[in-house]
């Protein structure tokens, strides 16, 4: 049984792991979501094997509404749910 070759290196299928995704989005503006519910929004600095994230141009949303805007943020990985490209841009200005 074939499981139509999209798994296999080499074959023409482009398998992305999660450890590209994240290299792929450095320096694009992201959302990163805490396990307490609240989202930050920003520029992804950089981040490391445990998932701490260094944040550029942050926002701090609860419940939807913005609470909070930071210069850089360091957010620990034990505490992250999920990180997601952003939709929206992040040239509202300084």
């Amino acid at each position: 049984m074939s499981t139509g070759g999209a798994d296999k290196p080499g074959s023409g299928g482009a398998v992305k792991t999660p450890s590209d995704f994240l290299k792929s989005i450095r320096g694009r503006p992201v959302v990163v979501k805490l396990n307490s519910g609240v989202d930050y929004r920003g520029i992804l600095a950089c981040l490391d094997g445990y998932m701490n994230i260094a944040m550029e141009q942050t926002e701090e949303y609860v419940n939807g509404q913005l609470k909070n805007k930071y210069g850089d943020a360091f957010i620990r990985g034990n505490n992250v749910l999920y990180i997601s490209t952003s939709k929206r841009t992040l040239t509202d200005g300084a």
